[in-house]
Parts: C-alpha cells; structure tokens; sequence
C-alpha cells in the first residue's frame, strides 16, 4: 500500500521535471455543459485564459433554455480565444452529455489537429492544455489524460468525506498499461479519434470517458496519465449529493469496466473485513478480560497505512502545484484521517451497484443496460 504510494509520487516526480516538448497543434477545447452552478463563470473563464497559441473552444449546450446560456453568451463576448457556442438539441439512444460531444466533434472544421476534452465543473490552470497535448507529439499515444483533485468550498463532513473519496482514484493512474480517459482532462488527436471509431462508440453511451477508453483499448493504443495536469475542481455537498456522486461512479464502472470494479470491490470488501473482524475480536477480548493489545494494533495498522498511503499522496499533489500547498495542509486532515474511513463508503457503493444501475445525473435519470444501451427514466 505505502509503496504503491510511493511509485505514484516517484512517477509525478519524473513528470514534473522533464520536458513537455514544444509540440503545439491547432486544438479545440470541447466543454459540455447544463445548469448553473458555484462557480461556473470562472471556471469556463479558465478554459479561456491558456498560455496556448493556437486554440479555439467550443461550449456545449443541449438547449438555448438552459440557465448556463447567458452566461455563456457574455463569457463569449470578453474572451481571449474564439469561443463557440454550440446547441446540440435532445439526446436520442445516448446520454445528453455523450450527445453534446458527439454534435460539438461532428460540427468541427477539419483544421484541427487534436481534440481536447474538459468539464465545466473543473478550473485548470495557464499551462495546463499545453501540458496535456505535449505528449501527443508521439503519434502512437493514444491520448493523454488527467484527473480531478476536489477542493471542498465548504467543508461540511458530505463534501470532505466526497474529497477524500475521490483521492484514491487519483492513484489508480499512473505509469502502466490499466490507465483510464477521464472526460475532464484528455486530449487526443483527431486522427486518432477516428481510427479508433469513438464517435461510433459514443453513439449508444452514457458515458464518454468510459466508452472512449474501451475504443482506445480496442484499437490497441497506450493512455497516458499526465499528472501535471491534475485539474481542481471546488465543490459543496450534501449526504444525498454525496450517495448520487458516489454510487453514481460505481455503478458506471461497473457496466463499462467490470475487472475494474471487481478489483475494487475485492479491495475495499478486504479491509473494511479486516478491520470490522478485528474490531469484533478486541471488543470480545475486553470483554471476557483476555489480553488485547494485540489485537489492537492487528486492528488499527490497515487504518494508519491508508492515512500514510494519503499523506504520501497529498504531498505528491503539492509538488504538482505549489500554490495548492497551503490548501491542503490547510485541510490535511481529509485526505490522511478520513482515507481509513472512505473503504466503508465504497462498500456502500459497491452494494449499491449489485442492486441498480440507474443513475442520475445533473438531473437526467438513466438506467444503464450495457455499455451500449441505456435508457432514459422519468424524473
């Protein structure tokens, strides 16, 4: 565990200091949207502020209704970049934010040369696209990908307890063979797209990263994690946010990336055992007057290695950009303390997802058939 941990901060280390190469293609930033929320005009700000030469992006919108689209209107107006606006109309067979990417890809001009994909939830920084399309000077990458680090705006115990949930995964990309496109944060070139016929794999999903990852790893082409870019996102929650949030992300693992769910359930069902079996026989030795020290650090050991394996990753996460150091240990506590406790929210998940595979998802309910086929449910 502390290990893994430690090849993680060993990789964004080797990362940080090599070069990022100086190739720079003409890019289109495609940023789905849909609804108001905290913090929505500075993050689309972001996306228009790239230290980049030669890009242009495209917002997203299902409808001319939606609330996000005045603000999007003036956004397009002060902007550095040439900013597009795009409605994509109703969603048929496929999510609605699969459905605004694939009318966004369909209505490009053909002078681009790689397709960057971002959230509106997110707010990178100056350097971050120029960072995430390097990599794509190597023709044979199948795309370069990142992820969210979540920053609570309020820390209440739902949207600490989402943070430290979100931590983890961080850690499952990294440098090998198993890494996963997260739809916040991956650019990839347009020939390669159409190679790997994602926009035909789009056609049926609720899930764009998910979907892109499984036609990449079809085509028999490498993901890179690239962990420079890991994107901040600031957030509140409640409890009913937090189970949606959650349960949502297993259950899609779930349909769309079974070895990963099963490895996790394997996972995360081991400790919370250990621990849950460990706590009964201590409590039973109390109990009955046997000796029980023990048992006590037999108990407590998984619980201190989760805290470390999170230190160790918040202070990669630091190095990756200074100006977050005083954040996070500001609120260490969430990614070290609250790590023993995430597995048991897990296993909440993974039962959950034994059980359903409706979703919801900014207000939209699906229930998830197969990778392939969804079906919308009434609100």
């Amino acid at each position: 565990m502390i290990a893994d941990g430690l090849r993680w901060r060993g990789y964004v280390r080797r990362r940080l200091f090599s070069h990022s190469g100086f190739y720079a293609p003409r890019v289109a930033v495609i940023c789905p949207c849909r609804g108001m929320e905290p913090g929505l005009d500075r993050n689309l700000l972001s996306l228009c502020e790239f230290d980049y030469p030669n890009y242009e992006l495209f917002l997203v919108l299902a409808s001319a209704t939606d609330p996000a689209y005045d603000l999007i209107r003036r956004l397009t107006d002060r902007a550095k970049p040439k900013v597009h606006v795009v409605i994509a109309g109703p969603p048929e067979g496929c999510g609605e934010k699969v459905n605004n990417l694939r009318v966004a890809v369909e209505q490009l001009p053909p002078d681009f040369d790689v397709l960057v994909f971002t959230d509106s939830d997110g707010r990178p920084g100056h350097q971050w696209l120029q960072r995430l399309v390097a990599p794509l000077a190597d023709s044979r990458l199948g795309a370069a990908t990142t992820f969210r680090w979540l920053f609570p705006s309020r820390t209440n115990f739902a949207t600490a307890l989402e943070t430290a949930w979100n931590a983890p995964i961080v850690g499952m990309l990294g440098e090998h063979q198993h890494n996963f496109c997260w739809g916040g944060g991956t650019a990839i070139r347009s020939a390669v797209f159409e190679q790997a016929q994602i926009f035909e794999e789009w056609r049926n999903s609720v899930s764009d990263d998910f979907s892109m990852t499984r036609a990449l790893t079809r085509a028999n082409r490498q993901i890179l994690f690239v962990p420079e870019c890991l994107t901040p996102s600031y957030f509140d929650t409640d409890f009913d946010g937090l189970l949606e949030f959650t349960n949502r992300q297993i259950i899609i693992a779930r349909v769309y990336s079974p070895r990963h769910w099963f490895l996790g359930a394997a996972g995360h069902s081991l400790y919370c055992l250990t621990i849950l079996l460990g706590a009964a026989l201590l409590l039973g030795a109390l109990f009955t007057g046997s000796p029980a020290s023990h048992l006590f650090f037999l108990t407590l050991t998984p619980m201190v290695l989760a805290a470390l394996r999170g230190a160790t990753r918040l202070v990669a996460v630091g190095e990756i950009n200074p100006a977050w150091k005083q954040k996070l240990g500001e609120q260490a506590w969430i990614w070290t303390l609250l790590a023993a406790l995430v597995p048991f929210l897990y296993c909440v998940n993974f039962l959950t997802s034994l059980f359903t595979r409706t979703i919801r998802w900014r207000g939209i309910r699906y229930e998830l058939i197969s990778p392939t086929q969804a079906k919308f449910l009434p609100r």
